[in-house]
């Protein structure tokens, strides 16, 4: 039994040493493949990590181009509102100019009906006076010929009266009246006969002067 026991031990040496052996190479062939997986998995890392850098520079000019499009829309929304209030504003002069043109033309239809009755009493008037005036000028005319009748009448009156004076100047013609007038009497002087003996006719609403003969 001692005899087989170093045999034993050194076949247990062995078989622990081949087995250290097998451990120690399964270790480094794990140890290996370990430090390729961390190679991999920090190239990995380091790639991820580039494009991580690259997505963030892309989200910092999206974010960038996000305020800028927050800006240029808070800056629209602000054109919008003051165009909005423009429009709001020009609604609204445009409602006064319509209803300043709607009185101003409801003011020349009145002014325009007021120029037709103008028109129209300015055409009466004119016609009337038109008819004064025709009416003046015949009166006119009339007195006019009545005032040369009448001057035309007093001259001979005048012309008549000269011849009379003279004649009562003159003895002999004086004589001669007197003896026709006894002989042949005058008839009793009226206003009728003194105007019918002037041609000039005389009523309650008539006067004027006949032609003489």
């Amino acid at each position: 039994m001692k005899q087989y026991l170093p045999a034993v031990l050194a076949l247990a040496c062995a078989v622990l040493v081949v087995s250290l052996v097998v451990t120690k190479r399964g270790d480094n062939a794990q140890h290996d493949s370990d430090a390729g997986a961390f190679a991999d998995v920090s190239n990995r890392l380091d790639s991820a990590q580039t494009q991580i850098a690259i997505y963030v520079g892309r989200i910092l000019v999206f974010s960038n181009s996000l305020d800028a499009s927050q800006s240029a829309a808070l800056t629209f929304s602000n054109q919008l509102t003051e165009a909005q209030s423009t429009v709001a504003q020009d609604a609204e002069q445009i409602t006064k100019l319509n209803r300043q043109f709607a009185e101003a033309e409801l003011e020349k239809q009145t002014l325009d009906q007021r120029v037709m009755d103008l028109t129209s009493q300015m055409t009466s008037q004119t016609a009337l006076l038109k008819n004064q005036l025709d009416s003046t000028r015949t009166n006119l005319d009339q007195m006019t010929k009545g005032c040369l009748l009448l001057e035309d009448r007093f001259r001979r009156d005048v012309a008549e009266r000269v011849v009379v004076e003279r004649k009562f100047n003159n003895p002999s013609e004086l004589q001669a009246q007197m003896k026709h007038l006894k002989e042949n009497p005058a008839s009793k002087i009226s206003a009728e006969g003194i105007y019918a003996g002037l041609d000039i006719v005389v009523k309650s609403n008539i006067f004027y002067i006949s032609s003489p003969d």
